[in-house]
């Protein structure tokens, strides 16, 4: 690989210092938008900016949308395929720059930035296979010389609102499979980080043009929320998929609901690992300790609570004290370093409010917290990973704070910690770390978890795009990536053939004239 500086991984993503934030393909529209300024977490230096959409922009993409759905519906199948696979080609070569980016502008680690860019390719591999698999099922009539079956039909126009913390696999898992699926796409990125965006439409947009791919397929749209409220109350856009917080999620699902399209929600989560007696202490802790310091605690599937037997808790809280020791905190560019900064200054303050809440409910420190000042540390968002005894039912542990704060608890039985682990509103990821087989299996039953991620001896973070992501409650209920998420993207419709020379009716209903 080529090791790419960051002004050279700008430079070679067609990223620039000001950059129109609206796109329909291969045009960029020009804009009366307010400039969105990106500024890296990293350093706190200025990378560049994106100009927001307009109304009058909004309009156009929109239009040019439509019009790109009624020719890209009526391609085959396979060979929708046959440009996602390019697509992948193309991430494949721009793999070190565009980690790059995502690192720089977002604040993980590198190696993560590299991770996700290798989700991307990975989803335009699974969409390479799906776009010869979409499959519906034949049934049997109950009336004779007749023939019933399902088919899947495009679906139109797919609007994505995307969250910072993954500004480019999210929006590609819902990209990938609804181009294969014969849908056409407009993505509003997260404001914070903008840039990724303008990358992405960038190495695409020579795939497209090589493949004489109409204009209005992959549009972007850039601004604040209330872009996004435009893609949510818009009648021409059948679904609506949405990553962030929950608050974010009520909004587009009540706008999206009052015009009855549809909503994917993908939510915040509270996720827990139970460390059972029986677990084996070295997978525990390193799952443990990715899960909640990766990404800086900023991964909807972060590790945020420990429920742990209480005949290990010590040790646990002994041995997790010790790994948080010898963690290194600073520029995420740097290999060396396990934890990068939260995304801005908004969230340093949140982490350092939840750490005043945990104490004034009675928590206690395991490990201290706080903000990190001084040389290497200057853009004010690098924090230190800290861990409290808590309890569930804290008012702090019920919600989510997108930072690197572990909440430790103990429970005495496996019904005790299934119980702690529901007892949140929240229904993402969960795990358990045993080797005991009937507590595993009570841990994945019916009374067992109830999130839409259920582990077991792995973490709640890091996700492969082969199963079906995302959770129940105020997860939002959603399925994106692998498995049969496809289906979401498409219309089904049912269709029967008579083909005798009479009309029974169904139910044995006679209607003679």
């Amino acid at each position: 690989m080529k090791n790419f500086g960051i002004q050279q991984a700008l430079q070679t993503l067609g990223v620039k210092k000001t950059n129109q934030g609206t796109s329909t393909g291969n045009k960029w529209l020009r804009s009366s938008g307010a400039a969105i300024e990106s500024f890296s977490p990293a350093d706190g230096k200025l990378i560049g900016s994106v100009v927001a959409t307009d109304e009058k922009g909004y309009a156009q993409v929109v239009a040019e949308a439509q019009k790109a759905f009624e020719v890209w519906r009526v391609w085959p199948a396979p060979k929708r395929g046959e440009v996602v696979r390019q697509i992948g080609e193309a991430l494949r070569n721009y793999k070190e720059p565009l980690g790059k980016l995502v690192s720089y502008e977002m604040g993980k680690s590198y190696q993560e930035g590299l991770g996700e860019v290798q989700e991307m390719i990975d989803i335009c591999d699974f969409a390479v296979g799906l776009s010869r698999q979409l499959h519906g099922l034949t049934m049997h009539s109950e009336r004779p010389n007749h023939r019933m079956y399902e088919q899947y039909h495009p679906l139109g126009i797919v609007g994505i609102i995307s969250a910072f913390n993954f500004p480019v696999a999210v929006w590609s898992w819902n990209t990938m499979l609804a181009w294969v699926c014969g849908d056409v796409c407009i993505w509003k990125p997260s404001e914070k980080t903008p840039l990724c965006s303008i990358a992405c439409q960038n190495i695409i947009a020579q795939v497209f043009e090589k493949n004489n791919v109409p204009e209005g397929v992959s549009c972007i749209i850039n601004g604040d929320y209330k872009v996004g409220q435009w893609l949510s109350t818009d009648e021409r856009i059948p679904l609506v998929s949405a990553t962030g917080s929950v608050r974010m999620g009520k909004a587009v699902g009540k706008a999206v609901g009052e015009r009855l399209g549809r909503a994917l929600l993908e939510l915040g989560g509270n996720n827990a690992i139970i460390i059972s007696e029986h677990a084996n202490l070295d997978v525990a802790i390193r799952g443990a300790l990715f899960g909640a310091v990766g990404t800086a605690g900023q991964r909807c599937t972060t590790t945020r609570r420990l429920i742990i037997h209480e005949s290990v808790y010590e040790e646990v809280k002994n041995r997790l004290k010790n790994a948080y020791a010898k963690l290194k905190i600073g520029n995420p560019l740097n290999a060396e370093n396990h934890v990068g900064p939260l995304i801005d200054k908004l969230a340093v303050k949140a982490y350092s409010d939840a750490l005043k809440k945990v104490k004034a409910e009675g928590g206690k420190m395991v490990v201290e917290g706080g903000v990190l000042k001084g040389d290497g540390y200057e853009s004010g968002c690098y924090v230190k990973p800290a861990i409290a005894e808590a309890k569930n039912s804290f008012q702090i542990v019920q919600q989510e704070t997108f930072a690197p704060i572990l909440y430790i608890m103990s429970y005495k039985t496996i019904d005790e910690a299934i119980a702690l682990q529901n007892g949140v509103k929240q229904g993402l990821s969960s795990a358990i770390m045993t080797n005991h087989m009937q507590e595993m299996e009570k841990f994945l039953s019916h009374a067992g978890s109830d999130c839409g991620i259920a582990n077991v001896n792995i973490g709640t973070s890091g996700a492969e795009i082969g199963g079906a992501f995302g959770g129940e409650k105020e997860t939002g209920g959603g399925r994106e990536s692998g498995s049969d998420a496809w289906k979401v993207y498409m219309r089904r419709q049912t269709n029967t053939i008579n083909y005798g020379t009479t009309l029974p009716l169904a139910q044995g209903i006679k209607f003679d004239i």
